[in-house]
């Protein structure tokens, strides 16, 4: 239900895919909110961030996307980066289309 909602509203175009990144990213960010609390609560969003990048970026690079998101929310303390953010800015600035 999740992934279609992606499919069909999100990657409609660039502004819904940042305003949804600069959201999930924001999500992540409130484990910092309430310490050592927060930290276990990556615990859970970790799964959920990994899961959302894989359908925001089905492909290859997405792919791995995923499982970096993974890590580096579980990972205590190094989840302040924007991982969604930068990821849309490597997918609709960087990444050559093939």
């Amino acid at each position: 239900m999740i992934g279609k909602f992606i499919k069909n509203i999100v990657l409609k175009n660039k502004l819904s895919s940042l305003i949804f990144s600069l959201l999930f990213d924001a999500l992540g960010l409130l484990s910092f909110v309430l310490p050592l609390i927060g930290e276990f609560s990556d615990v859970i969003w970790a799964p959920i961030a990994s899961y959302l990048m894989l359908k925001m970026y089905p492909n290859r690079t997405g792919k791995i996307a995923s499982i970096f998101v993974f890590l580096e929310e579980l990972l205590p303390f190094i989840d302040v980066l924007p991982t969604f953010t930068l990821m849309w800015v490597y997918t609709n600035y960087f990444k050559k289309n093939v």
